[in-house]
């Protein structure tokens, strides 16, 4: 009679597999705890029980697509946590990475400096994709009115799902960035946006574990990257001027965006922050209104 591997066991070879892969180990901690299907101090508080053999072989299964496809983990599990949420994922949308958290903590701040009590205050996410901006932003904001916008109906899917399972109150609005706000006379105070930022020059440069995974859509912008910007930008002469707007960006972007935006609006405080890695990571600006 076979004896089951212990937990810890079947880490440990996964875990030197992977890195004979060149891939990250603590990939295995994930999809084994996802396979188990227990919370993270039930799974270290495991690790001399054996694994089902059942658990196994789906858990091998999946460590042998990821190290030889590339296929993110986040697809494989279905999900990505994001501010402390668990938000469904799928190749309809970008994987959310961990310092566009660090663009939801600035626009939490900002709406609290810009908001005024009694006073409403909306908020629209443009090209939201699996929605974690703007459901983020509702469920820490609720007294705000939050839009989100985005070209693709697969993605809206994918948003309205994780709105509905996290009980938040977003309006979605299908359609190119801002153009649903205009068509819908929606006058936003903050227009926040995580657009694809990448040039299309760049995508051999990208790990595999992003080009042939996340919808590309979300990912190019034109040859130096700055289209987006260019065309949210542009639209925003349609809809009287927000308070207030704050984009994710390129770690080499920061002034070319910031330029863009004086460009649009030159009577405007505009910021570029550093992320925690030290990049040049968000571009915030504060629009004053005219008093003439």
């Amino acid at each position: 009679m076979t004896t089951q591997p212990k937990q810890h066991e079947v880490l440990a070879k996964a875990v030197s597999f992977l890195n004979k892969q060149n891939r990250e180990p603590r990939v295995a901690h994930i999809l084994l705890q996802h396979h188990l299907n227990v919370s993270r101090a039930a799974f270290y508080a495991m690790m001399r029980d054996p694994v089902p053999e059942h658990v196994l072989d789906a858990f091998i299964n999946d460590i042998k697509k990821h190290a030889e496809t590339g296929v993110p983990v986040q697809h494989l599990t279905g999900q990505a946590t994001f501010y402390g949420r668990d938000f469904t994922v799928n190749e309809d949308v970008l994987i959310p990475r961990p310092e566009t958290e660090e663009v939801v903590q600035q626009a939490i701040t900002m709406t609290h400096e810009c908001a005024e009590q009694n006073r409403p205050f909306t908020i629209v996410d443009v090209g939201t994709g699996s929605g974690v901006i703007a459901i983020t932003l509702a469920l820490e904001l609720p007294e705000t009115t939050v839009y989100a916008t985005d070209i693709s109906q697969a993605a809206l899917t994918v948003a309205q799902k994780n709105a509905h399972q996290l009980q938040a109150h977003v309006t979605f609005l299908e359609g190119d960035f801002l153009q649903p706000i205009i068509d819908n006379d929606i006058l936003p105070n903050l227009v926040i946006a995580n657009p694809p930022y990448i040039p299309s020059t760049s995508v051999a440069a990208l790990p595999d574990t992003v080009k042939h995974f996340d919808p590309a859509c979300a990912l190019f912008a034109g040859k130096d990257g700055l289209a987006a910007y260019r065309t949210i930008m542009a639209q925003s002469k349609d809809i009287p001027a927000p308070e207030a707007f704050i984009f994710e960006i390129g770690h080499d972007q920061g002034e070319a965006v910031q330029s863009l935006v004086r460009q649009t609006y030159p009577a405007s405080d505009v910021t570029v922050h550093r992320d925690l890695h030290g990049k040049e990571r968000i571009v915030t600006a504060i629009l004053h209104k005219s008093t003439d």
